[in-house]
């Protein structure tokens, strides 16, 4: 049964997830169409940029992704805490960066226009404040403009209409380190274990190439740049012969002004103790751990466990042969939540419901009970 998705997202359980959404009926339509002979490669590269450009808006912090040839995956941390921190300002200012707003909200941000509002304006203010404050600290508000202006641009592309993606994207809460850890894993090598990349640098589209790139000082693959030249959606012939609708230029400003945001950084690995809003690992051995990794998942190497793997695997308690067999069946092996044992009991008593899919599969890949919970700071 379809659960609802203020069920399946709760901060106070944890605010990291992992986000898959694919294009509708699981259509190649980001990748090369055998059909047409087309190849759409270059939407990858959007999907990129527009998910970084995003996590510059949203108190959403970007840890990985991989955009294959017809789905996405992301492993995020939302920050509540960071969007409640902002000024009345800072949230409508963000929020008129994502949508135009009604006039009211241009008046308040207008010093020479806000001494003259009313009260009841200021209240209809307030009232938007506290709307637009919840929304830039939703997961599905941020999947939702991710998106769908990636759907405009391809449909206006291809000269069509309806659906790109399926109708819901499924999102899986990540409830400890361990857990962060595969699947961050998982999601990195994505591009290695369906054979399209022999290398994590090679894995174009990920978090990981991005991260090495920015390592190496290759500024233009670290940070995918604002779309230019032939890199634009062309408008479809059949727009281009009629008098576009109000709808249609409404929707084309609201695309010209996302394009115009620049790309964020990704989440950064650090000491959680210092700062909350970070990636509680060493970056080189999680580098390590997926460099090695990688050459063991590839399809012509699949099972060899490299000897250099670091120590992050067996300090979380997981084995490594184990990682190895079962790295392929995370999304599958897992329902709503990825974690320890216990953790995936507890969550389901506080769900109330009798369990939650993927205790097995926890007891098989995860060996230790030790790994931190990722509780919101």
């Amino acid at each position: 049964m379809t659960r609802p998705r203020a069920s399946l997202v709760s901060l106070s359980d944890t605010p990291w997830y992992h986000v898959v959404t694919r294009c509708v009926r699981r259509a190649y339509l980001c990748g090369f169409d055998r059909l047409t002979g087309r190849s759409f490669e270059h939407r990858r590269g959007w999907v990129e940029l527009r998910l970084r450009q995003l996590a510059g808006v949203f108190a959403i912090d970007v840890a990985a992704y991989a955009v294959m040839s017809n789905h996405v995956h992301l492993v995020v941390r939302v920050d509540a805490d960071r969007a409640a921190g902002w000024s009345d300002v800072e949230v409508l200012r963000r929020w008129r960066c994502l949508f135009r707003g009604p006039v009211v909200v241009e008046r308040f941000l207008s010093p020479a226009t806000r001494a003259g509002m009313t009260e009841a304006e200021l209240d209809g203010v307030a009232g938007l404040v506290a709307t637009y404050r919840a929304r830039l600290a939703d997961l599905s508000w941020f999947m939702r403009v991710l998106n769908e202006s990636i759907a405009r641009a391809a449909n206006r592309e291809d000269g069509v209409r309806g659906r790109f993606w399926e109708g819901r994207f499924r999102s899986q809460a990540i409830l400890d380190e361990t857990a962060l850890l595969a699947v961050m894993a998982y999601v990195d090598l994505n591009p290695i274990r369906a054979g399209i990349a022999k290398t994590p640098e090679e894995s174009a589209h990920t978090g990981i190439a991005a991260r090495i790139a920015d390592l190496q000082g290759d500024e233009a693959k670290a940070a995918p740049q604002p779309r230019q030249g032939s890199s634009h959606p062309p408008s479809s012939p059949a727009a281009a012969s009629t008098e576009p609708t109000t709808d249609v230029r409404r929707a084309e400003l609201w695309e010209t002004a996302l394009n115009r945001l620049p790309p964020a950084p990704l989440m950064p690995f650090g000491n959680p103790a210092e700062c909350p809003a970070v990636i509680p690992f060493s970056f080189d051995n999680y580098l390590t751990l997926v460099d090695s990794l990688g050459r063991a998942l590839h399809p012509r190497k699949r099972g060899s466990i490299p000897a250099e793997l670091p120590d992050t695997l067996t300090r979380l308690g997981i084995a490594p042969e184990r990682f190895v067999e079962h790295a392929g069946f995370l999304l599958k092996g897992f329902g709503a939540a990825i974690g320890a044992p216990q953790r995936l009991t507890a969550l389901a008593a506080r769900r109330e419901c009798r369990y939650l899919r993927g205790v097995r599969r926890a007891r098989a890949l995860f060996t230790g009970n030790s790994a931190p919970s990722l509780t919101a700071a």
